[in-house]
Protein backbone atom coordinates (compact mmCIF):
# COMPACT_ATOMS: atom_id res chain seq x y z
CA UNK A 1 0.00 0.00 0.00
CA UNK A 2 0.90 3.49 -0.45
CA UNK A 3 1.95 5.96 2.29
CA UNK A 4 -0.75 8.01 3.14
CA UNK A 5 -0.29 11.75 2.50
CA UNK A 6 -2.25 13.06 5.48
CA UNK A 7 -2.46 11.64 9.32
CA UNK A 8 -6.26 12.21 10.63
CA UNK A 9 -7.92 10.38 13.45
CA UNK A 10 -9.37 6.95 12.75
CA UNK A 11 -12.97 7.17 12.42
CA UNK A 12 -13.13 3.65 14.07
CA UNK A 13 -11.05 0.96 15.99
CA UNK A 14 -13.41 -1.88 16.41
CA UNK A 15 -14.92 -4.26 13.92
CA UNK A 16 -18.04 -3.68 15.91
CA UNK A 17 -20.39 -0.97 14.84
CA UNK A 18 -22.68 1.16 16.61
CA UNK A 19 -24.27 4.55 15.48
CA UNK A 20 -21.59 7.46 16.39
CA UNK A 21 -19.16 5.33 14.26
CA UNK A 22 -21.52 4.83 11.70
CA UNK A 23 -22.57 8.86 11.87
CA UNK A 24 -18.57 9.25 11.56
CA UNK A 25 -17.98 7.44 8.61
CA UNK A 26 -20.82 8.86 7.09
CA UNK A 27 -19.79 12.04 7.28
CA UNK A 28 -16.14 11.60 5.80
CA UNK A 29 -17.66 9.71 3.07
CA UNK A 30 -20.17 12.65 1.98
CA UNK A 31 -16.92 14.84 2.44
CA UNK A 32 -15.48 13.02 -0.29
CA UNK A 33 -18.25 12.53 -2.33
CA UNK A 34 -19.22 15.79 -2.87
CA UNK A 35 -15.88 17.75 -2.71
CA UNK A 36 -13.58 14.99 -4.77
CA UNK A 37 -16.01 13.24 -6.85
CA UNK A 38 -18.35 16.06 -7.16
CA UNK A 39 -21.55 13.60 -6.61
CA UNK A 40 -25.11 14.57 -6.71
CA UNK A 41 -27.66 12.77 -4.35
CA UNK A 42 -30.57 12.35 -2.87
CA UNK A 43 -30.92 12.80 1.10
CA UNK A 44 -29.69 9.44 2.55
CA UNK A 45 -32.15 7.42 4.58
CA UNK A 46 -30.03 4.62 6.53
CA UNK A 47 -31.68 1.34 8.16
CA UNK A 48 -29.88 -1.59 9.81
CA UNK A 49 -32.11 -4.45 9.41
CA UNK A 50 -31.68 -8.56 10.26
CA UNK A 51 -30.71 -10.89 7.86
CA UNK A 52 -34.37 -12.09 8.44
CA UNK A 53 -35.88 -9.06 7.20
CA UNK A 54 -33.09 -8.66 4.49
CA UNK A 55 -34.39 -11.76 3.21
CA UNK A 56 -37.93 -10.44 3.57
CA UNK A 57 -36.69 -7.61 1.40
CA UNK A 58 -35.41 -9.81 -1.71
CA UNK A 59 -38.49 -11.73 -1.82
CA UNK A 60 -40.76 -8.88 -2.58
CA UNK A 61 -38.92 -7.55 -4.99
CA UNK A 62 -36.79 -5.27 -2.94
CA UNK A 63 -39.73 -2.61 -1.84
CA UNK A 64 -40.05 -1.28 1.35
CA UNK A 65 -44.02 -1.60 1.02
CA UNK A 66 -45.54 -3.97 -1.47
CA UNK A 67 -48.84 -5.77 -1.50
CA UNK A 68 -49.09 -9.84 -0.20
CA UNK A 69 -48.82 -12.70 -2.68
CA UNK A 70 -47.91 -16.20 -2.55
CA UNK A 71 -44.96 -16.21 -4.94
CA UNK A 72 -43.04 -13.58 -2.50
CA UNK A 73 -43.73 -16.20 0.42
CA UNK A 74 -42.34 -18.91 -2.01
CA UNK A 75 -39.33 -16.73 -2.95
CA UNK A 76 -38.37 -16.15 0.88
CA UNK A 77 -38.64 -19.83 1.88
CA UNK A 78 -36.22 -20.95 -1.05
CA UNK A 79 -33.84 -18.32 -0.42
CA UNK A 80 -34.20 -18.62 2.97
CA UNK A 81 -33.30 -22.43 3.14
CA UNK A 82 -30.34 -21.78 0.94
CA UNK A 83 -29.41 -19.29 3.34
CA UNK A 84 -29.44 -21.54 6.46
CA UNK A 85 -27.73 -24.22 4.53
CA UNK A 86 -25.11 -22.11 3.59
CA UNK A 87 -25.27 -22.43 0.02
CA UNK A 88 -26.17 -18.58 -0.49
CA UNK A 89 -24.76 -15.66 0.80
CA UNK A 90 -26.85 -12.32 1.09
CA UNK A 91 -26.49 -9.14 -0.34
CA UNK A 92 -23.98 -6.77 1.67
CA UNK A 93 -26.83 -3.81 1.38
CA UNK A 94 -30.04 -3.39 -0.29
CA UNK A 95 -30.74 0.40 -1.94
CA UNK A 96 -34.03 2.14 -3.29
CA UNK A 97 -34.50 4.34 -5.78
CA UNK A 98 -36.73 6.63 -3.90
CA UNK A 99 -36.34 10.68 -2.75
CA UNK A 100 -35.06 10.20 0.22
CA UNK A 101 -33.14 7.21 -0.86
CA UNK A 102 -33.04 4.28 1.18
CA UNK A 103 -30.34 1.99 2.26
CA UNK A 104 -30.31 -0.91 4.11
CA UNK A 105 -27.56 -2.16 6.30
CA UNK A 106 -27.06 -6.01 7.19
CA UNK A 107 -26.58 -5.67 11.15
CA UNK A 108 -24.50 -8.67 10.90
CA UNK A 109 -21.82 -6.48 9.19
CA UNK A 110 -18.57 -5.51 10.57
CA UNK A 111 -17.89 -1.53 10.71
CA UNK A 112 -15.40 -1.87 8.10
CA UNK A 113 -18.37 -3.32 5.66
CA UNK A 114 -20.41 -0.97 6.68
CA UNK A 115 -18.45 1.65 5.91
CA UNK A 116 -18.00 0.01 2.36
CA UNK A 117 -21.75 -0.53 1.73
CA UNK A 118 -23.06 3.38 2.89
CA UNK A 119 -19.94 4.67 -0.16
CA UNK A 120 -21.31 1.69 -2.33
CA UNK A 121 -25.15 2.36 -2.01
CA UNK A 122 -26.34 5.88 -0.10
CA UNK A 123 -23.35 7.49 -2.70
CA UNK A 124 -23.21 5.50 -5.74
CA UNK A 125 -26.21 3.89 -6.53
CA UNK A 126 -27.54 7.15 -4.66
CA UNK A 127 -26.10 9.53 -7.33
CA UNK A 128 -26.52 6.87 -10.39
CA UNK A 129 -30.55 7.28 -9.47
CA UNK A 130 -30.80 10.96 -9.34
CA UNK A 131 -28.83 11.78 -12.30
CA UNK A 132 -28.77 8.76 -14.85
CA UNK A 133 -31.29 10.34 -18.04
CA UNK A 134 -34.05 7.02 -17.67
CA UNK A 135 -34.30 7.09 -14.28
CA UNK A 136 -35.38 10.64 -15.01
CA UNK A 137 -37.57 9.69 -17.52
CA UNK A 138 -39.14 7.17 -16.47
CA UNK A 139 -39.52 7.04 -12.29
CA UNK A 140 -40.40 9.15 -10.03
CA UNK A 141 -38.12 9.03 -7.09
CA UNK A 142 -40.33 11.53 -4.72
CA UNK A 143 -43.94 9.58 -5.20
CA UNK A 144 -42.66 5.61 -5.56
CA UNK A 145 -42.95 5.55 -1.73
CA UNK A 146 -46.80 6.91 -1.42
CA UNK A 147 -47.96 4.85 -4.57
CA UNK A 148 -46.85 1.55 -2.95
CA UNK A 149 -48.50 2.32 0.00
CA UNK A 150 -51.71 3.40 -2.06
CA UNK A 151 -50.96 -0.11 -3.87
CA UNK A 152 -50.77 -2.25 -1.25
CA UNK A 153 -53.82 -0.58 0.94
CA UNK A 154 -55.79 -0.90 -2.20
CA UNK A 155 -54.90 -4.72 -3.03
CA UNK A 156 -55.98 -5.03 0.28
CA UNK A 157 -59.58 -3.54 0.45
CA UNK A 158 -59.84 -5.70 -3.00
CA UNK A 159 -58.88 -8.90 -1.05
CA UNK A 160 -61.64 -8.32 2.06
CA UNK A 161 -64.22 -7.10 -1.04
CA UNK A 162 -63.74 -9.72 -3.67
CA UNK A 163 -61.68 -12.60 -1.69
CA UNK A 164 -57.93 -13.42 -1.69
CA UNK A 165 -58.57 -16.28 -4.03
CA UNK A 166 -60.02 -13.10 -6.69
CA UNK A 167 -57.39 -10.98 -6.63
CA UNK A 168 -54.94 -13.66 -6.58
CA UNK A 169 -55.83 -14.85 -10.03
CA UNK A 170 -55.20 -11.41 -11.27
CA UNK A 171 -52.44 -10.62 -9.85
CA UNK A 172 -50.88 -14.25 -11.60
CA UNK A 173 -51.58 -13.41 -15.05
CA UNK A 174 -50.35 -9.89 -14.24
CA UNK A 175 -47.05 -10.64 -12.70
CA UNK A 176 -46.40 -13.30 -15.59
CA UNK A 177 -47.02 -10.44 -18.21
CA UNK A 178 -44.82 -8.04 -15.92
CA UNK A 179 -41.76 -7.90 -18.75
CA UNK A 180 -43.64 -7.17 -21.52
CA UNK A 181 -45.62 -4.62 -19.37
CA UNK A 182 -43.44 -1.01 -20.16
CA UNK A 183 -43.35 1.49 -22.42
CA UNK A 184 -39.64 1.33 -24.30
CA UNK A 185 -40.35 5.03 -26.33
CA UNK A 186 -43.38 6.74 -24.35
CA UNK A 187 -42.56 8.86 -21.60
CA UNK A 188 -45.03 7.83 -18.36
CA UNK A 189 -47.17 10.61 -16.66
CA UNK A 190 -46.05 11.71 -13.23
CA UNK A 191 -47.08 9.67 -10.13
CA UNK A 192 -49.54 11.21 -7.87
CA UNK A 193 -51.77 9.09 -5.06
CA UNK A 194 -54.19 11.64 -5.14
CA UNK A 195 -54.54 11.70 -8.58
CA UNK A 196 -54.72 7.87 -8.44
CA UNK A 197 -57.46 7.82 -6.02
CA UNK A 198 -59.55 10.63 -8.23
CA UNK A 199 -58.83 8.40 -11.39
CA UNK A 200 -60.60 5.27 -9.87
CA UNK A 201 -63.57 7.25 -8.61
CA UNK A 202 -63.88 8.62 -12.35
CA UNK A 203 -63.58 4.80 -13.61
CA UNK A 204 -66.24 3.33 -10.92
CA UNK A 205 -68.34 6.36 -11.67
CA UNK A 206 -68.19 5.47 -15.57
CA UNK A 207 -68.45 1.75 -15.16
CA UNK A 208 -71.47 2.46 -13.24
CA UNK A 209 -73.40 4.96 -16.19
CA UNK A 210 -72.22 1.97 -19.00
CA UNK A 211 -73.85 -0.60 -16.94
CA UNK A 212 -77.38 -1.43 -15.90
CA UNK A 213 -77.80 -4.22 -13.86
CA UNK A 214 -81.24 -5.42 -15.04
CA UNK A 215 -79.56 -6.67 -17.90
CA UNK A 216 -77.91 -9.08 -15.30
CA UNK A 217 -81.03 -10.93 -14.86
CA UNK A 218 -81.80 -11.70 -18.12
CA UNK A 219 -80.40 -14.94 -20.13
CA UNK A 220 -77.46 -13.98 -22.12
CA UNK A 221 -78.40 -13.02 -25.96
CA UNK A 222 -76.10 -12.13 -28.99
CA UNK A 223 -73.95 -9.18 -29.09
CA UNK A 224 -76.70 -6.76 -31.57
CA UNK A 225 -79.07 -7.67 -27.70
CA UNK A 226 -76.13 -6.34 -25.78
CA UNK A 227 -77.60 -2.81 -23.71
CA UNK A 228 -77.31 0.20 -25.87
CA UNK A 229 -75.09 1.82 -23.35
CA UNK A 230 -72.37 -1.09 -23.31
CA UNK A 231 -72.77 -1.25 -27.67
CA UNK A 232 -72.09 2.58 -27.46
CA UNK A 233 -69.06 1.70 -24.81
CA UNK A 234 -67.41 -0.72 -27.21
CA UNK A 235 -67.55 1.01 -30.39
CA UNK A 236 -65.67 4.20 -28.77
CA UNK A 237 -63.51 1.83 -27.13
CA UNK A 238 -62.84 0.23 -30.92
CA UNK A 239 -62.28 3.22 -32.53
CA UNK A 240 -59.88 4.70 -29.83
CA UNK A 241 -57.42 1.50 -29.98
CA UNK A 242 -54.04 2.25 -31.17
CA UNK A 243 -52.11 -0.44 -32.80
CA UNK A 244 -49.80 -1.97 -32.58
CA UNK A 245 -49.02 -1.92 -28.50
CA UNK A 246 -45.75 -2.75 -26.79
CA UNK A 247 -47.69 -2.63 -23.86
CA UNK A 248 -49.62 -5.87 -23.45
CA UNK A 249 -50.72 -4.70 -19.32
CA UNK A 250 -51.70 -1.48 -20.69
CA UNK A 251 -53.87 -2.54 -23.71
CA UNK A 252 -55.60 -5.12 -21.23
CA UNK A 253 -56.59 -2.36 -18.58
CA UNK A 254 -57.86 -0.43 -21.15
CA UNK A 255 -59.96 -2.57 -23.86
CA UNK A 256 -60.26 -5.69 -22.01
CA UNK A 257 -64.30 -6.61 -22.25
CA UNK A 258 -64.28 -8.27 -19.17
CA UNK A 259 -62.24 -6.40 -16.16
CA UNK A 260 -63.75 -4.89 -13.57
CA UNK A 261 -62.51 -1.42 -12.15
CA UNK A 262 -60.83 -3.00 -9.72
CA UNK A 263 -59.32 -5.70 -11.52
CA UNK A 264 -58.28 -3.06 -14.09
CA UNK A 265 -57.05 -0.67 -11.16
CA UNK A 266 -54.64 -3.89 -10.22
CA UNK A 267 -52.99 -4.50 -13.71
CA UNK A 268 -52.22 -0.59 -13.51
CA UNK A 269 -50.55 -1.18 -10.03
CA UNK A 270 -48.36 -4.09 -11.59
CA UNK A 271 -47.21 -2.21 -15.09
CA UNK A 272 -46.52 0.71 -13.03
CA UNK A 273 -44.18 -1.24 -10.80
CA UNK A 274 -42.61 -2.95 -13.90
CA UNK A 275 -41.95 0.45 -15.54
CA UNK A 276 -40.59 1.82 -11.82
CA UNK A 277 -37.67 -1.32 -12.74
CA UNK A 278 -37.70 -0.70 -16.48
CA UNK A 279 -34.32 1.42 -16.13
CA UNK A 280 -32.72 -1.04 -14.13
CA UNK A 281 -32.91 -3.15 -16.25
CA UNK A 282 -30.86 -1.06 -19.04
CA UNK A 283 -28.24 -0.19 -16.62
CA UNK A 284 -27.16 -2.89 -14.52
CA UNK A 285 -23.24 -2.60 -15.84
CA UNK A 286 -23.20 1.12 -15.19
CA UNK A 287 -25.17 1.22 -12.13
CA UNK A 288 -22.83 -1.45 -10.27
CA UNK A 289 -19.88 -0.48 -11.92
CA UNK A 290 -20.35 3.09 -10.30
CA UNK A 291 -21.26 2.33 -7.02
CA UNK A 292 -18.36 0.32 -7.25
CA UNK A 293 -16.00 2.40 -8.26
CA UNK A 294 -17.19 5.02 -6.32
CA UNK A 295 -16.89 2.64 -3.05
CA UNK A 296 -13.75 2.17 -4.30
CA UNK A 297 -12.25 5.49 -4.54
CA UNK A 298 -13.96 6.86 -1.50
CA UNK A 299 -12.31 3.94 0.70
CA UNK A 300 -8.73 4.44 -0.64
CA UNK A 301 -8.73 8.29 -0.06
CA UNK A 302 -10.27 7.13 3.78
CA UNK A 303 -7.26 5.00 3.77
CA UNK A 304 -4.69 7.88 2.11
CA UNK A 305 -5.70 10.34 4.66
CA UNK A 306 -5.69 7.72 7.48
CA UNK A 307 -8.75 8.08 8.52
CA UNK A 308 -9.26 4.04 8.25
CA UNK A 309 -6.39 1.40 9.19
CA UNK A 310 -4.54 -0.56 7.38
CA UNK A 311 -6.28 -3.53 8.90
CA UNK A 312 -9.77 -2.03 7.79
CA UNK A 313 -8.31 -1.39 4.07
CA UNK A 314 -7.09 -5.11 3.53
CA UNK A 315 -10.57 -5.91 5.11
CA UNK A 316 -12.70 -3.52 2.53
CA UNK A 317 -9.84 -4.91 -0.45
CA UNK A 318 -10.62 -8.56 0.35
CA UNK A 319 -14.35 -7.51 -0.13
CA UNK A 320 -14.09 -5.63 -2.94
CA UNK A 321 -12.30 -8.44 -4.60
CA UNK A 322 -15.18 -10.91 -3.87
CA UNK A 323 -17.56 -8.00 -5.56
CA UNK A 324 -15.78 -7.97 -8.71
CA UNK A 325 -14.57 -11.53 -9.26
CA UNK A 326 -14.75 -12.74 -12.33
CA UNK A 327 -14.51 -16.14 -13.59
CA UNK A 328 -13.08 -17.77 -16.50
CA UNK A 329 -15.57 -18.92 -19.51
CA UNK A 330 -14.18 -22.95 -19.08
CA UNK A 331 -14.30 -22.07 -14.59
CA UNK A 332 -17.68 -24.17 -13.47
CA UNK A 333 -19.18 -21.02 -11.28
CA UNK A 334 -18.69 -18.92 -14.61
CA UNK A 335 -22.19 -17.18 -15.69
CA UNK A 336 -21.74 -14.64 -17.93
CA UNK A 337 -19.67 -11.41 -17.33
CA UNK A 338 -20.06 -10.14 -13.68
CA UNK A 339 -21.90 -6.77 -14.39
CA UNK A 340 -19.78 -5.22 -11.26
CA UNK A 341 -16.59 -6.46 -12.58
CA UNK A 342 -17.29 -5.01 -16.32
CA UNK A 343 -18.49 -1.62 -14.89
CA UNK A 344 -15.98 -0.88 -12.52
CA UNK A 345 -13.06 -2.12 -15.12
CA UNK A 346 -14.19 0.28 -17.98
CA UNK A 347 -14.50 3.01 -15.02
CA UNK A 348 -11.08 2.92 -14.07
CA UNK A 349 -9.69 2.38 -17.81
CA UNK A 350 -12.23 5.98 -18.58
CA UNK A 351 -9.86 6.91 -15.38
CA UNK A 352 -6.47 6.31 -16.86
CA UNK A 353 -7.34 7.39 -20.54
CA UNK A 354 -8.07 10.98 -19.21
CA UNK A 355 -4.90 11.41 -17.39
CA UNK A 356 -2.52 8.70 -18.76
CA UNK A 357 -3.26 7.84 -22.37
CA UNK A 358 -1.28 5.75 -24.69
CA UNK A 359 -1.31 6.37 -28.98
CA UNK A 360 -3.80 4.07 -29.02
CA UNK A 361 -6.06 5.56 -26.21
CA UNK A 362 -6.12 9.18 -28.17
CA UNK A 363 -6.68 7.11 -31.75
CA UNK A 364 -9.72 5.80 -30.25
CA UNK A 365 -10.89 8.33 -27.99
CA UNK A 366 -10.01 11.65 -29.41
CA UNK A 367 -12.94 13.79 -27.54
CA UNK A 368 -11.59 13.06 -24.28
CA UNK A 369 -8.64 11.13 -24.22
CA UNK A 370 -5.80 12.99 -21.91
CA UNK A 371 -7.92 15.49 -20.96
CA UNK A 372 -7.59 15.40 -17.06
CA UNK A 373 -10.81 15.41 -16.16
CA UNK A 374 -11.70 11.77 -15.56
CA UNK A 375 -14.43 12.67 -12.77
CA UNK A 376 -16.07 15.15 -15.12
CA UNK A 377 -15.70 12.28 -18.16
CA UNK A 378 -17.33 9.94 -15.46
CA UNK A 379 -20.40 12.42 -14.59
CA UNK A 380 -21.14 12.90 -18.02
CA UNK A 381 -21.12 9.26 -18.69
CA UNK A 382 -23.33 8.23 -15.62
CA UNK A 383 -25.58 10.63 -16.60
CA UNK A 384 -26.22 10.16 -20.39
CA UNK A 385 -25.64 6.71 -21.46
CA UNK A 386 -27.21 2.90 -20.77
CA UNK A 387 -25.14 -0.17 -20.74
CA UNK A 388 -25.36 -0.62 -24.57
CA UNK A 389 -24.49 2.78 -25.38
CA UNK A 390 -22.01 2.59 -22.79
CA UNK A 391 -20.14 -0.22 -23.52
CA UNK A 392 -20.12 0.78 -27.42
CA UNK A 393 -18.54 4.24 -26.88
CA UNK A 394 -16.30 3.63 -24.01
CA UNK A 395 -15.30 0.02 -24.25
CA UNK A 396 -11.37 0.42 -24.86
CA UNK A 397 -8.62 -1.69 -26.92
CA UNK A 398 -7.01 -2.11 -23.97
CA UNK A 399 -9.63 -3.41 -21.62
CA UNK A 400 -10.59 -6.09 -24.57
CA UNK A 401 -6.80 -7.11 -24.25
CA UNK A 402 -6.81 -7.11 -20.53
CA UNK A 403 -9.91 -9.13 -20.07
CA UNK A 404 -8.86 -11.63 -22.95
CA UNK A 405 -12.71 -11.09 -24.51
CA UNK A 406 -13.56 -12.60 -27.74
CA UNK A 407 -17.02 -13.35 -29.46
CA UNK A 408 -18.90 -16.34 -30.50
CA UNK A 409 -21.39 -17.30 -33.07
CA UNK A 410 -24.04 -19.95 -32.33
CA UNK A 411 -26.40 -21.55 -35.13
CA UNK A 412 -29.14 -23.51 -33.71
CA UNK A 413 -28.45 -26.51 -36.49
CA UNK A 414 -24.67 -26.37 -36.04
CA UNK A 415 -23.31 -28.75 -33.19
CA UNK A 416 -20.32 -26.31 -32.93
CA UNK A 417 -19.90 -22.61 -31.87
CA UNK A 418 -17.59 -20.39 -34.36
CA UNK A 419 -14.98 -17.90 -33.00
CA UNK A 420 -15.85 -15.02 -34.75
CA UNK A 421 -13.55 -12.31 -32.91
CA UNK A 422 -10.53 -12.03 -30.81
CA UNK A 423 -9.09 -9.79 -29.10
CA UNK A 424 -6.61 -8.57 -31.44
CA UNK A 425 -6.40 -5.66 -34.27
CA UNK A 426 -9.17 -6.96 -36.43
CA UNK A 427 -11.66 -8.02 -33.90
CA UNK A 428 -11.75 -5.22 -31.58
CA UNK A 429 -15.10 -3.47 -33.02
CA UNK A 430 -16.62 -6.58 -33.44
CA UNK A 431 -16.26 -7.92 -29.42
CA UNK A 432 -17.27 -4.41 -28.64
CA UNK A 433 -20.27 -3.92 -31.15
CA UNK A 434 -21.44 -7.76 -30.03
CA UNK A 435 -20.61 -6.96 -26.05
CA UNK A 436 -23.36 -3.96 -26.40
CA UNK A 437 -25.99 -5.82 -28.48
CA UNK A 438 -26.02 -8.19 -25.53
CA UNK A 439 -27.05 -5.24 -23.26
CA UNK A 440 -29.57 -3.88 -25.72
CA UNK A 441 -33.15 -4.92 -23.98
CA UNK A 442 -34.44 -3.69 -27.63
CA UNK A 443 -32.25 -6.80 -29.22
CA UNK A 444 -32.68 -9.63 -25.62
CA UNK A 445 -36.28 -8.94 -25.32
CA UNK A 446 -39.06 -10.95 -26.83
CA UNK A 447 -40.67 -8.05 -29.01
CA UNK A 448 -44.61 -8.81 -28.39
CA UNK A 449 -47.15 -6.65 -29.50
CA UNK A 450 -51.11 -6.70 -30.10
CA UNK A 451 -51.88 -5.76 -33.54
CA UNK A 452 -55.73 -6.60 -33.50
CA UNK A 453 -58.95 -6.83 -31.25
CA UNK A 454 -62.29 -6.90 -32.92
CA UNK A 455 -64.62 -5.47 -29.73
CA UNK A 456 -67.76 -5.43 -32.45
CA UNK A 457 -67.01 -8.77 -33.37
CA UNK A 458 -65.67 -11.81 -32.23
CA UNK A 459 -63.24 -10.09 -29.95
CA UNK A 460 -60.48 -12.05 -30.85
CA UNK A 461 -57.36 -10.92 -29.52
CA UNK A 462 -54.49 -11.16 -31.86
CA UNK A 463 -50.74 -10.85 -30.55
CA UNK A 464 -47.71 -10.97 -32.42
CA UNK A 465 -44.61 -12.04 -31.67
CA UNK A 466 -41.48 -11.05 -33.93
CA UNK A 467 -38.90 -13.30 -34.31
CA UNK A 468 -35.31 -12.42 -34.70
CA UNK A 469 -32.47 -14.23 -35.23
CA UNK A 470 -34.65 -17.45 -35.01
CA UNK A 471 -35.05 -17.14 -31.10
CA UNK A 472 -38.34 -18.26 -30.84
CA UNK A 473 -40.33 -18.47 -27.17
CA UNK A 474 -40.17 -21.57 -25.01
CA UNK A 475 -43.39 -23.49 -25.83
CA UNK A 476 -44.36 -24.81 -22.13
CA UNK A 477 -43.96 -20.71 -20.99
CA UNK A 478 -45.45 -19.32 -23.86
CA UNK A 479 -48.80 -21.13 -24.24
CA UNK A 480 -48.81 -20.89 -20.31
CA UNK A 481 -48.71 -16.88 -20.66
CA UNK A 482 -51.29 -17.19 -23.06
CA UNK A 483 -54.15 -18.61 -21.04
CA UNK A 484 -53.03 -15.74 -18.67
CA UNK A 485 -53.52 -12.91 -21.44
CA UNK A 486 -57.22 -15.03 -22.34
CA UNK A 487 -58.43 -14.81 -18.41
CA UNK A 488 -57.65 -11.04 -18.89
CA UNK A 489 -59.07 -10.98 -22.32
CA UNK A 490 -62.67 -13.15 -21.52
CA UNK A 491 -62.48 -13.92 -25.33
CA UNK A 492 -60.21 -16.16 -27.66
CA UNK A 493 -56.22 -15.53 -27.67
CA UNK A 494 -53.83 -15.83 -30.17
CA UNK A 495 -50.08 -15.50 -30.93
CA UNK A 496 -48.45 -15.52 -33.95
CA UNK A 497 -44.42 -16.03 -34.31
CA UNK A 498 -43.54 -13.89 -37.67
CA UNK A 499 -39.43 -14.16 -38.81
CA UNK A 500 -38.16 -9.93 -38.83
CA UNK A 501 -36.65 -10.64 -42.34
CA UNK A 502 -38.44 -12.56 -44.21
CA UNK A 503 -42.30 -12.13 -42.73
CA UNK A 504 -42.85 -16.10 -42.64
CA UNK A 505 -44.99 -17.29 -39.90
CA UNK A 506 -43.27 -19.73 -37.79
CA UNK A 507 -45.21 -20.98 -35.04
CA UNK A 508 -49.38 -19.71 -34.33
CA UNK A 509 -51.71 -20.47 -31.24
CA UNK A 510 -54.53 -20.19 -29.96
CA UNK A 511 -55.77 -20.18 -26.67
CA UNK A 512 -58.90 -22.22 -27.84
CA UNK A 513 -56.81 -24.79 -29.22
CA UNK A 514 -54.97 -25.07 -25.97
CA UNK A 515 -58.51 -25.16 -23.84
CA UNK A 516 -59.39 -28.21 -25.75
CA UNK A 517 -56.11 -30.12 -25.60
CA UNK A 518 -56.28 -29.34 -21.70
Amino acid sequence: MEKRSKQLPLLFTSSDWNFDDLSRAYDAIREIAVNELRLDFYPNQIEVISSEQMLDAYSSIGMPLMYQHWSFGKHFVHESNLYRKGRMGLAYELVINSNPCITYLMEENTMALQTLVIAHASFGHNHFFKNNYLFQQWTDAGAILPYMEFAKSFIARCEERYSPAAVEAVLDAAHALMPQAVFRYRRRPRLSVERERARIRERLEHEERTFSDLWRTLPQAAEAEAPREVQTDMSERQSAIEYPEENLLYFLEKNSPVLKPWQREILRIVRVIAQYFYPQRQTKVMNEGCATFVHYTIMNSLYDKGQISEGTMLEVLQNHSNVVFQPHFDDPRYGGLNPYTLGFNMMRDIQRICTEPTAEDRDWFPDFAGNGDWCGTLLDAWATHRDESFIRQFLSPALIRDMRLFSLQEESSDPYYEVMAIHDERGYERVRSSLANSYDVGMTQPDIQAVDADLKGDRKLRIKHTVHNGATLVEETRNETIRYIQRLWGHEVSLVGVDAQTDKVLYEVSSKELGEKA
